[in-house]
């Protein structure tokens, strides 16, 4: 008779979609340790529906427009934080494409963000990034930059899309018709994308000025105004990267 750690070996490996013949094969195999992971199995294949079932409810918005072609989604990231760019992520999927666990990226931890960004840049038609920097959000205000960096990585597709899904803005100066969607990186497949490519391209542009300005945390705080940041600030005062209008409002002091 197999052994329990053998087939405990056999369960840890096997796919997901290959659970039910695993299931089936060891149905009556009544030993306590091979029923537990029999249980384990009906729970992996539950979960999984589940996580099915929900991406298939994200694709609601990309199978009402399909027919008028290609469909990008756009979000951004960096609208909050004290130093760093405004990021838009632009991204086109092809209508058949199944990404599991796509969803918000504020939703996700950053090993799936990393994870689901390497799947999203091999599966997609088209991947595309647009950034405002800490100068132009000081320059116009944050909208108006946030407006430019969805513009920059619109036009930086190499693919011209039909409509554009967004989250919850229209964007000015863009022909492309728009759809904008309250909340529409949890509802749209396209825009949590495109979420996920902003905030991946965000935070490792971050780690990478976190090198040169460590005394400011920007590693773990990605510029957002933690306590630990706005005391560095008051001791070192502002980089070249810091929003100045950002800093005078949230601490009360004129850096000019």
């Amino acid at each position: 008779m197999e052994s329990i750690q053998k087939i405990r070996e056999k369960f840890r490996d096997i796919p997901v979609e290959e659970l039910d013949v695993f299931c089936k094969t060891y149905a009556a195999d009544e030993r306590k340790g091979v029923q537990k992971l029999l249980e384990q199995a009906q729970k992996r294949m539950q979960a999984m529906k589940e996580e099915k079932e929900r991406l298939d409810q994200m694709k609601e918005f990309e199978r009402k427009y399909e027919q008028l072609g290609y469909i990008c989604g756009i979000d951004e990231v960096g609208r909050g934080p004290f130093a760093g760019p405004v990021v838009a992520g632009a991204v086109i999927l092809p209508p058949d494409c199944d990404i599991l666990y796509l969803n918000d990226s504020k939703q996700l931890s950053e090993k799936m963000r990393e994870k689901l960004y390497n799947e999203i840049m091999e599966k997609a038609i088209s991947v595309a990034v647009g950034y405002a920097s800490p100068a132009r959000i000081d320059e116009i205000n944050i909208l108006q930059a946030t407006y430019e960096a969805m513009q920059e990585a619109i036009s930086k597709l190499n693919v011209v899309p039909q409509i554009l899904l967004n989250d919850a803005v229209t964007i000015p100066k863009i022909t492309i018709p728009q759809v904008p969607i309250i909340k529409g990186d949890a509802k749209s497949v396209s825009i949590a994308a495109a979420s996920i490519v902003a905030k991946v391209t965000r935070d490792r542009l971050m780690r990478e000025y976190d090198k040169v300005m460590p005394e400011y945390g920007f590693a773990s705080n990605k510029g957002y105004g933690s306590q630990k940041h706005i005391e560095a600030i008051k001791k070192y005062g502002p980089t070249p990267i810091h929003r100045r209008s950002f800093i005078h409002n949230v601490i009360g002091e004129n850096y000019e």
